[in-house]
């Protein structure tokens, strides 16, 4: 199967400290591809050097075949990229911050009204288009800045943590939408810190304190490990390589702050 993003030995120094060691892997066209691993592990630095926004130190990185040093504007016009923060105008409203990432995506103006018509039933904004973005729920804001990253029509989506900041029925609503764009072809590369929902994933990365750790499926990896789910997975790699034990599950503690046992 070809790959959308094809890494090797990626690595990105500030100094004396390295922010990304040595990491390699591939991401196949028109999967959901999970990126994982607590804060500060590197997972937006290595997002940052494949959107073209950071260079690397060494090795090298090719987005739909296009180097990252070499064609980063290339690059550009092929990414969607969405972060926690959304990214959007609170100040605009719904159809101006549309308006403004045709802009900036170099949208033609006769092209302008179709995409936005798509974009607004995709993400069912619909009856919302003039309300100021500031007035919107995280879900609504999350459904927004989807269809802005969306809205030139990118080959690939980046999504940096997109639901950290909504609730559950939205954060369900959202992975419907990302099945859906996969399924029509889209490559997604997803960070999270949800684990049902780097297990809806087609294959995981796991990095920690800048090291790639393991590649795999889902059901691979819990395989592998002999864990019951990749909670489990995840916890165990940081104990691994941290030699710190977490010693209770989540189960376990409402035990033992009740006054119960754990047997």
């Amino acid at each position: 199967m070809e790959n959308a993003i094809e890494i090797r030995k990626l690595t990105k120094k500030f100094g004396k400290f390295t922010a990304v060691d040595n990491v390699s892997f591939n991401v196949p066209r028109g999967k959901i591809y999970g990126f994982i691993g607590p804060n500060g592990s590197g997972k937006t630095t290595v997002i940052k050097m494949l959107c073209g926004v950071m260079k690397p130190s060494s090795g090298t990185a090719k987005v739909l075949g296009y180097d990252v040093i070499k064609d980063r504007n290339k690059i550009k016009s092929k990414i969607g990229y969405m972060s926690q923060k959304f990214s959007l105008y609170e100040d605009l409203t719904v159809n101006e911050n549309l308006n403004f990432y045709s802009g900036i995506y170099g949208i033609k103006k006769e092209e302008r009204e179709d995409k936005k018509k798509n974009i607004i039933k995709m993400a069912g904004l619909e009856g919302k288009e003039n309300r100021l973005t500031a007035n919107l729920s995280g879900g609504w804001k999350q459904r927004l800045a989807l269809g802005c990253a969306l809205i030139h029509q990118p080959e690939i989506l980046v999504l940096d943590e997109p639901t950290s900041a909504v609730d559950p029925v939205s954060r369900r609503i959202f992975w419907e939408m990302i099945f859906t764009l996969s399924r029509s072809g889209i490559t997604v590369l997803v960070t999270t810190h949800y684990m049902d929902e780097a297990a809806s994933c087609d294959k995981l990365a796991f990095i920690f304190n800048s090291k790639l750790l393991t590649l795999g499926t889902p059901e691979e990896l819990i395989k592998k490990e002999d864990a019951n789910n990749l909670e489990d997975v995840f916890i165990k790699y940081v104990e691994q390589t941290t030699n710190e034990k977490v010693e209770h599950s989540f189960k376990e503690l409402k035990k033992i702050i009740g006054g119960e046992a754990v047997k």
